[in-house]
């Protein structure tokens, strides 16, 4: 498939875009170029290729899940420029 400049003016017409004849060109080579890597790639023939979700089989790794004691609440509540003794308060946002 082969973009025009007429296509690329009309693109550009639809997404309010003012681009003058040397980028019109500009854009023209690049999405042509970029239409004949997605033809070279759907060439490419991936019958025994299995379907993957990503390009490298990888296994998450998690760090251990260990219990530890919490930051105190006054600790903190310490630097917080409001609040009820337990919880942070904030201003209302929400009417």
């Amino acid at each position: 498939m082969k973009i025009t400049e007429d296509q690329v003016a009309h693109v550009a017409h639809l997404a309010r875009l003012n681009i003058d004849e040397k980028e019109r060109e500009v854009f023209t080579k690049q999405l042509d170029d970029i239409l004949l890597y997605i033809d070279m790639l759907n060439s490419v023939d991936t019958t025994d290729v299995a379907p993957m979700t990503h390009a490298m089989e990888g296994t998450e790794t998690f760090r251990e899940d260990v219990v530890r004691s919490s930051l105190p609440v006054d600790a903190a509540l310490a630097n917080a420029p409001d609040d009820d003794g337990a919880s942070f308060k904030v201003p209302k946002v929400i009417e």
